[in-house]
This record gives C-alpha cells, sequence and structure tokens, in this order.
C-alpha cells in the first residue's frame, strides 16, 4: 500500500506544472492583498520569512547532497526543500515587484522592473537551474540585495546613496559569510563553484550598482501616491488641501483632460502626495519643464523643493506654483534630491477661449 507521501510524490510528478504555476499566481495574489506599506512590522516578517525559508532550503539542499543527512525522513525533505526554495524566491520577487512598481515611475526605471518580474515569472522554468550551488546563491544574493536597499532606510529613516551603499555592504558580507559556512561543511563544492560564484555575484552586484547610480532602481521606499495640475491650491486651517480644478466629466478616467486654460500672468498650482516610512524625513522637488519645439526637447524653467515627512498612509501633501505660464506643452516632474523620478504630471497651457467650469475640491 502506498504511503501518503509517495501519492503526494506521484501527483505532484504528473501534474508539475500546473501545481507551481498555480502556486506562483496564488502567492502573487496574496502578496497584492497582505504586503500594504513597506515599513509596517508584518509586511517584513513576511519578506524575511521568505528569505529564511530561501536560506535553510539551499542548506538542506547541500547537506543532503553532500551525504551529511541520510535517512527516510530527510529523503523526504530533501524532495520538499526545492518546492520550498522555489515558493520562497516566488513570493520574494512576488513582493519586490509589487513594492518597486509602488515606487517606481516606468519611464526611467523599467529596466530594474522588468529584471524583478523575468526573476518573478522565470522563477517557473528555474527549476532545473536551481539544482546548481552557484545560481542558488546568485539568486539569494539578489534578493537578499533587493530587499536590504528598502530595508536599510526603513530602519535608518534615511535614503540617500550612503544608506544604499550600506545595503550593498551588509548584503556581500552576509553572502560571504554564507559561503565560508558553506565551505566548512562542503569545501569540495566550494571549491569548484568559487570562480563561478566571485563572477556571478560580483556581476550582480555592479549591475544593481550601476541601476542605481543611473537612476533606474526607483527610489525606494518613497512612492508617489498622487499628482496633478489645478488653477489653485490653499491649505486650510484643519490640515486640508483645497483645490480649482475643471469639472471632470464622465469619460476622463478613459481620456484623461491634460489642459489647463491660462490668461496672462495667471498662475497654475501642481499638487503631489509621496508616501515615506515612519521616521523618514527628507525632501523632494517639483521639476518645472516646458517643450521647446525648436531645440525639439524639454527645457526646465523651476526646481522648487520642499521637506516631506513618513508615516501618513495617503503620502505626504504639498504643492509648487509657477506664475505667468505661457501656452504650450508642461510637464513637472516629482523627483529626490537624487534626481530620481518618483512621477510626472503632464498638462497643456492653453489660452482662455471659453468658459470654464470649474469646481473646488478636497485633495
Amino acid at each position: 500500500m502506498k504511503s501518503l507521501f509517495q501519492k503526494y510524490k506521484e501527483f505532484y510528478k504528473r501534474n508539475e506544472r500546473y501545481v507551481t504555476g498555480g502556486a506562483l499566481l496564488f502567492g502573487f495574489i496574496l502578496d497584492n492583498f497582505t504586503l500594504t506599506r513597506i515599513d509596517l512590522k508584518f509586511d517584513n516578517i513576511v519578506l524575511f520569512t521568505y528569505l529564511a525559508i530561501a536560506f535553510f532550503a539551499i542548506l538542506f539542499i547541500n547537506f543532503y547532497e553532500e551525504g551529511l543527512l541520510k535517512s527516510a525522513f530527510f529523503e523526504k525533505i530533501r524532495f520538499i526543500s526545492p518546492l520550498a526554495m522555489q515558493f520562497a524566491f516566488g513570493g520574494l520577487f512576488s513582493g519586490f515587484v509589487i513594492f518597486y512598481t509602488r515606487s517606481a515611475s516606468l519611464i526611467t526605471s523599467w529596466p530594474f522592473i522588468l529584471m524583478l518580474v523575468v526573476l518573478l515569472i522565470g522563477n517557473e522554468f528555474f527549476k532545473k537551474k536551481y539544482a546548481r550551488f552557484t545560481f542558488r546563491m546568485s539568486i539569494f544574493f539578489t534578493a537578499l540585495f533587493s530587499f536590504l536597499i528598502f530595508y536599510i532606510p526603513v530602519v535608518t529613516g534615511s535614503i540617500s546613496a550612503s544608506m544604499f551603499v550600506l545595503s550593498g555592504v551588509i548584503s556581500l558580507a552576509l553572502i560571504i559569510l554564507l559561503i565560508r559556512f558553506f565551505k566548512f561543511f562542503i569545501p569540495v563544492r566550494i571549491k569548484k563553484s568559487k570562480s563561478a560564484l566571485t563572477w556571478s555575484i560580483g556581476g550582480i552586484f555592479i549591475l544593481i550598482n550601476v541601476f542605481y547610480f543611473t537612476n533606474i532602481i526607483p527610489p525606494i521606499p518613497l512612492s508617489l501616491k498622487e499628482a496633478s495640475a489645478h488653477y489653485y491650491i490653499e491649505r486650510t486651517t484643519d490640515n486640508n488641501y483645497l483645490a480649482i480644478s475643471e469639472v471632470e466629466k464622465w469619460y476622463d478616467f478613459l481620456i484623461p483632460n491634460n489642459t489647463v486654460y491660462v490668461s496672462s500672468g495667471e498662475p497654475v498650482y501642481v499638487f503631489s502626495s509621496v508616501f515615506a516610512p515612519t521616521k523618514l524625513n527628507t525632501e523632494i522637488f517639483h521639476k518645472w519643464q516646458y517643450y521647446d519645439e525648436e531645440k525639439d526637447e524639454w527645457i526646465e524653467s523651476n526646481k522648487i523643493g520642499f521637506n516631506i515627512s513618513g508615516g501618513r498612509d495617503g503620502g505626504y501633501r504639498g504643492y509648487t506654483v509657477k506664475s505667468n505660464v505661457p501656452v504650450g506643452q508642461w510637464r513637472v516632474d516629482v523627483t529626490t534630491k537624487r534626481n530620481q523620478l518618483l512621477g510626472r504630471v503632464k498638462f497643456e497651457a492653453v489660452e482662455v477661449d471659453r468658459e470654464v467650469d470649474l469646481e473646488i475640491k478636497t485633495l
């Protein structure tokens, strides 16, 4: 009579594609509902748990293959370990896609987001490669580095190039310690993989640094909640913001109205709401730019900064104003000190030629 484990093993082998694919989809949907704020303890515990599962799965697989663990019980765990490792990597990169895309402007960050999506979707096709020690450790290092990029700023309450460098140094130190730990138990395998490990982990480290210092990595843990152009904005005594805007039409969600009607000397206001974790205070900027048709390029007109404080779910609200806006195409980039793009407001300034229906709304 077949044991429960044997039945499960046979079922898995017959339906492997559907089981792993369904688990990946379920994990991504679950992460979308459970991972809500990058600075919440629960969210970070979830990601720490995924890292721990991946680490122990890698540990057990290598110890078993080296013959350090021998018994029917360990054989069962050996069968489950690759699934656990794949599940953990899928959960990690699912979480990273969710958090990084919330902070990203795809205009500049698409290469890094694409890399995360490839690692998430590719998790389904990497099962054979997971058998290689170098590949396991390289994916684990990528996950560890990607996690620390936003976890260090959350803990320190500071977002800067030095915090990114610190996250990279800690990631390298941890992966080196882990490899040295493995070397004590599986020295032959480590010796064979030494060159490949050095090139692979070193290459990943350099690539992520290039992504960061060319502003391809999103300014995580900051994220733009809202940004819009208005005719007037005022902060009220009860700490709300009132804006005068054109009355929205029912079809604006399909084709957004990006037109602002101006007359000589009238200003235009741009509002933004930027989420930052609790304890994190920093400065963001509104870069006002107009399109020069003769030069066929965007020309910066003003760069106005203001400080934001973290902790508010809806983000820290603020606005900038520009007087005497000439007619033409305009855009306002919401950026960090390092010129990382959080988001962009685009509008066309048009000379008033009709009566404009306006309304007051609370932002």
